[in-house]
């Protein structure tokens, strides 16, 4: 039978390289820190993403 793994492997800490801001519409946008590029947008919640620093 399978068993769950030892629990704490995910990510400890921010994540690096990234940067999340709050749109006009209300959703949270990911963007790249290096290039400036937009990544990815929150839709299913209006909390923003875990782990990733705000910009001000």
């Amino acid at each position: 039978m399978a068993k769950n793994g030892e629990p704490g492997n995910g990510r400890i800490g921010a994540v690096k390289g990234r940067s999340q801001f709050q749109a006009a519409n209300g959703n949270w946008v990911k963007r790249d820190t290096e290039t400036g590029r937009f990544m990815d947008q929150k839709t299913s919640s209006p909390t923003p993403f875990k782990g990733v620093r705000k910009e001000k």
